[in-house]
Order: structure tokens, then C-alpha cells, then sequence
């Protein structure tokens, strides 16, 4: 029931729906036959194959993308090479989730705000520049809504001023540019599996990376920062028997694993992610032919090959501080939308806690603040429903800026 007990409008467009089918189903009970709940064979397997398909030469598991941020973030400061030392500045975005910015925060690094651009959502890599200063350490790129990052320019940015370069592609699993894909240009990058998002084990997440010894740091700190798991070319391997090393401790570590479940489900629907993907970006077709050139909307602009996460709105001219508006109107077409992620992040009361400072003016990040949502995409073919998002939207155009026009007349 909605506000006074008023029914719910259907719901036309939802923000997310499952991608399981009888494949998921099988996995889970191949599990449950197996006896083996807790991280195994099928996890280990399914970060063979998610290396394998992102073209990395490692993947570690973990229990969510929030807690594959935290182990990129992590691996890095207790790294053998100390490739990002504590108390370093690291430059994020304005605009993103939350488990971007509390890793930074929690290991002791202080986060640098910089705005986005207007069009793709991402990084405004025109204002690194302004943003570094002696203390910088690193860059955390985050791939919004899908869309890369202009993987040359970020690159060509770290190498000039030797930073370690840390990708957030959780929204982008998928994502590329050229032959590369979202998460394998940096140091290291990490992905969600979590429900909404391209492939779900329900709660889940992948880092992946390169670096070897980054590898084996990660692996000790998935798990209690033991050696239990540690290969024996690892950097981290110690002297002693299997029994006296089996309890060893090298690192401050976490418990983040995963489920067997989550592999054995992760297997599944990997098989499925080239479709979804396919259906995805087809689905980005009717959105921009049905949603674009709409006067006061502006759309996200696609950078190489969206994964397309979602499609956004960012209200301007005539229709900007119109948000709660096409809100309520979405809401009674039963078309579910949301805050483009978490707008500008220093706009959350959060930011009192966290060590921080800004590069301003973060200007675009606040207009997506005041002005941006968001619908979804699903593995679903969307076109009836995306052509009933572009007729509320050129319908809700016309009627704001006639009344703006009344308004003025009365004046």
C-alpha cells in the first residue's frame, strides 16, 4: 500500500528482475549433493573462468563487491612493493557508492573528490590535473552505470605521474574498449555479482588482477590474512610443517569469502553473460531512440562499449528542479527510478566521518545531486516499456514547460 492507504499502481517498468533459471537451480543443488557449503572446488573453479573471460590472469571470490573494493584497497597498502603507502591521497570521483569510499577511509587513506563529467557520468579527467597534489597515491576509477572511463587518457594520467591505477567496475562487468575490458587496464579492478547487477549470485564479488604478489595478498587477506591458501611460489609462504602453517597468521585480515553456492551459481551464469550483455546494449537502442532529443533531458553518453548498467536522466534547462516531479509521475506510471547511485557523495551526512577534501566546484556532481535518476536495464527485451518511459518523459517536457509558461504569463 502506498502513502494513505491508497493501492500501488502495477508496476510496468521494474528497477531490476532475476536472471536465474533451471541452470542456477541445478548448481544450487549440485552443491547441496556435494556436502561442501563453504568455499571449495566450485568457487575455485568459477574464478578460473571469470579470469579466463576478462582476460586477467588472476580472480579472487569474495562475499560482495563492497568487500572486493575493500581487498583492492587492502592488498595494495600491505602489497611486499608498498605500491600505495598509508596516509596517501587517493582521487575518486564525486558521484558513486558508498563502498567506494569507506575502504579508503577505513585503511587509512584520505579520499580527494573530483567532479564528474556531464555527459558520461565518469571522472572529469580534465580535472585530475587540478586535483593532485604531493600526497597522491592513486586513482579509484569508477565505471558508472556501465559506461568506461576513457581507458587512454586514465592510463596515460597514472604512468605521467606514477600512480597505481584501482578500478571500480561494479556497475560495468562487461564493459570494454577496444579488446579491453573494464577492470583489467589498472593495478587491479573488482566487480559485484550482487542481484540487480550483470550476473548474480545474490550477494557476491570478483577482484581480478595481474600482479602476482598483489594475488597472493589478496588471498591471505580474503581469509583471516592466514597462508592457509597460499600457493608455494607465494611471497607469503613461511617455514614448518603443513600442521604449524595451516594456523599462521601473516596479515590484518578479513573474513569476506563466499558461499560455495555463489561459485557453483557464478558458473552458471557466466555461460549467460554474453546474451545479457547482447540483450542489454539492444535494449540501449530503444532507450536512446525513445528518450533522446528530448529538450531539458539529457542522456549518459556512451564511452567504447557500455555493459549499460541502467539508463539515466539529467534534467536541465526548462525541466531542471523538476526531479520530484517526473518522480511522482514515474511512480504513477509504475516506472521504478532511483538517485543516479548516491549523487554527490559529500552531500551525505556520512561525510563528517570520513577523511576527506574536495577539488571544487563539484558543480556537475551537484546538478546530478538536485537533478539526475535512473531506471533500469535487465537481460530482458525492454522495448514496449522503454517506449512508455519515452512517452512520459516527452509528455512531462510538455506539460512542465507549458505550466513554467502559464507561470510566467501570470507574472
Amino acid at each position: 500500500m502506498t502513502e494513505g492507504n491508497q493501492p500501488r499502481p502495477p508496476l510496468h517498468y521494474p528497477l531490476s528482475c532475476s536472471t536465474w533459471g533451471e541452470e542456477e537451480i541445478a548448481a544450487i543443488h549440485r552443491v547441496i549433493a556435494s556436502g561442501r557449503y563453504t568455499m571449495g572446488s566450485e568457487v575455485a573453479a568459477f574464478e578460473e573462468e571469470f579470469a579466463a573471460h576478462c582476460g586477467s590472469r588472476h580472480a579472487v571470490m569474495v562475499n560482495s563487491g563492497s568487500s572486493a573494493n575493500l581487498l583492492a584497497i587492502a592488498g595494495l597498502r600491505y602489497h611486499p612493493d608498498q605500491p600505495l603507502r598509508p596516509g596517501s591521497e587517493i582521487l575518486v570521483p564525486a558521484v558513486s557508492w558508498s563502498t567506494t569510499f569507506f575502504p579508503v577511509h577505513h585503511l587509512g587513506f584520505r579520499l580527494r573528490f573530483v567532479d564528474v563529467d556531464r555527459d558520461t557520468l565518469n571522472l572529469d579527467l580534465d580535472g585530475l590535473e587540478a586535483a593532485m597534489s604531493p600526497e597522491t597515491g592513486a586513482v579509484l576509477a569508477v565505471h558508472l552505470l556501465g559506461n568506461p572511463v576513457d581507458f587512454e587518457r586514465l592510463r596515460a594520467f597514472c604512468t605521467r605521474h606514477d600512480l597505481v591505477l584501482i578500478e571500480d567496475s561494479c556497475e560495468s562487468m562487461g564493459a570494454m574498449q577496444g579488446d579491453r575490458h573494464t577492470g583489467t587496464v589498472g593495478r587491479c579492478g573488482t566487480f559485484s555479482t550482487f542481484y540487480s547487477h550483470h550476473i548474480s549470485t545474490m550477494e557476491g564479488g570478483v577482484l581480478v588482477t595481474d600482479d602476482e604478489a598483489l594475488f597472493h595478498t589478496v588471498l591471505a587477506l580474503r581469509a583471516h590474512g592466514w597462508v592457509r591458501e597460499q600457493p608455494a611460489s607465494s611471497h607469503l609462504q613461511i617455514a614448518g610443517g603443513e600442521f604449524e602453517r595451516a594456523f599462521r597468521f601473516v596479515l590484518p585480515g578479513f573474513n569476506v569469502r563466499p558461499l560455495e553456492m555463489s561459485g557453483a551459481i557464478g558458473r552458471a551464469q557466466l555461460k549467460k553473460l554474453p546474451s545479457f550483455l547482447q540483450a542489454r546494449r539492444r535494449n540501449a537502442e530503444f532507450y536512446r531512440r525513445f528518450c533522446g532529443d528530448i529538450d531539458g533531458i539529457r542522456l549518459q553518453r556512451e564511452t567504447g562499449n557500455s555493459a549499460w548498467f541502467g539508463f539515466s536522466f539529467l534534467l536541465e534547462g526548462p525541466l531542471s528542479g523538476k526531479r520530484a516531479s517526473l518522480v511522482k509521475r514515474f511512480a504513477a506510471e509504475g516506472i521504478e527510478c532511483r538517485p543516479i547511485v548516491a549523487g554527490n557523495f559529500l552531500n551525505n551526512p556520512v561525510i563528517a566521518h570520513l577523511n576527506h577534501r574536495a577539488e571544487p566546484p563539484l558543480e556537475v556532481a551537484d546538478a546530478i545531486d538536485r537533478d539526475g535518476l535512473f531506471i533500469g536495464n535487465h537481460h530482458l527485451d525492454l522495448e514496449a516499456g522503454l517506449r512508455r518511459v519515452g512517452s512520459v518523459l516527452k509528455d512531462f517536457a510538455v506539460r512542465e514547460k507549458h505550466s513554467a509558461a502559464v507561470t510566467f504569463d501570470a507574472s
